[in-house]
């Protein structure tokens, strides 16, 4: 199967079954985004949702964020992995928002990336998610998800890579809903250690079904 035609089986399973989806990630405006996204670096979105509530009950603007210290933050989110890296992040980017965005959510990838503990997968969702752009954030479920089914080369060696692959080939009007959708596919079905291939809709076009279907069925 062409590669254009797997994109094509691919937006259209989806489209059709998953019009809508959603990150997992709780949040009510931008800022809480920003935070939740940081701390879920190589962490579930699940623990991330148990620790938030809280978080922004106390520190619900960037304002209390940035005024607040390490002894004070660390506690709140000492749960989740690399509590003392996350703490520091939070407080910069909290004071880094008011020093230097007047308090708000930079929009363009250039100035996210600037802000600590903002790499280029969480402004890409945050381009994505707040301001709906063709933004393709690739975490680990997007690179082994988009290899397997064969939207990526499996020569493929870095998160960049696969991100140019994937918004080459993918209309504007889908990036943003095919990163929740390969997001969601390699957390439930397309999982890292044995994928769910009999629960899979999309073996007709998986490369790695293609490749192992005597052994899959």
């Amino acid at each position: 199967m062409k590669k254009t035609e797997r994109f094509s089986a691919f937006i259209a399973y989806f489209t059709q079954n998953k019009p809508e989806p959603e990150t997992e990630l709780r949040f009510d405006n931008p800022y809480q985004l920003l935070v939740a996204v940081i701390l879920s670096a190589q962490c579930t979105d699940k623990r991330v949702n148990m620790v938030v509530p809280a978080l922004f009950h106390d520190f619900p603007t960037p304002e209390l964020l940035a005024a607040s210290h390490f002894d004070e933050l660390q506690p709140y989110i000492k749960s989740v992995s690399y509590p003392n890296n996350k703490t520091k992040h939070l407080l910069g980017m909290a004071r880094m928002l008011i020093d230097q965005f007047d308090g708000q959510v930079p929009e363009t990838l250039e100035d996210l990336q600037k802000l600590p503990g903002v790499g280029r997968k969480t402004a890409n969702v945050i381009s994505s998610v707040i301001f709906n752009q063709p933004a393709m954030a690739v975490d680990t479920h997007v690179f082994r998800v988009s290899k397997r089914i064969g939207l990526a080369t499996l020569s493929a060696k870095t998160p960049l890579e696969v991100e140019k692959q994937l918004v080459r080939h993918i209309p504007k009007q889908y990036v943003g809903k095919a990163h929740h959708w390969l997001i969601l596919h390699g957390r439930y079905v397309c999982v890292a250690r044995t994928p769910k291939c009999k629960e899979c809709g999309l073996t007709s076009f998986c490369r790695y079904f293609e490749q192992h279907h005597d052994v899959l069925t």
